[in-house]
């Protein structure tokens, strides 16, 4: 059984492609500071928060799907932002190709959980 949410696979995807797009984000333009790069940052980053809470909350069914079920909402709302970035000319197409293809590995894994949370509570 695992004892932390670190240990599971969708967390560590999801914490690696925030700290992606962290890094990705220090070349957007200044202008773009308190908008676009504070969006994507704040929504990657929250996906790793709702599964943080999820777990802690895992053994009240409800509540873990429900943070479950925004970390998958993060998760949308991030690919948002990475098509901006692109259509803005702040990444190039195959960035925003891999990192949108990362996020439906994490929504696929997200979504499997939130079909059996029996599987995950105590």
């Amino acid at each position: 059984m695992l004892l932390s949410h670190k240990e599971l696979e969708v967390y560590k995807l999801a914490y690696k492609l925030a700290m992606e797009i962290f890094e990705i984000t220090k070349k957007f333009p200044v202008e773009e500071k308190y908008s676009l790069t504070d969006q994507i940052r704040r929504s990657s980053r929250s996906v790793c928060g709702n599964i943080a809470e999820a777990w802690r909350k895992r053994r009240y069914e409800k509540a873990f799907v429900a943070k479950l079920s925004d970390s998958e909402g993060e998760s949308a709302e991030t690919q948002t932002w990475i098509d901006f970035s692109r259509d803005c000319c702040y990444i190039s197409c195959d960035v925003c190709e891999y990192l949108t293809k990362e996020y439906e590995k994490v929504i696929g894994m997200l979504v499997r959980m939130i079909k059996s949370p029996e599987k995950w509570s105590f």
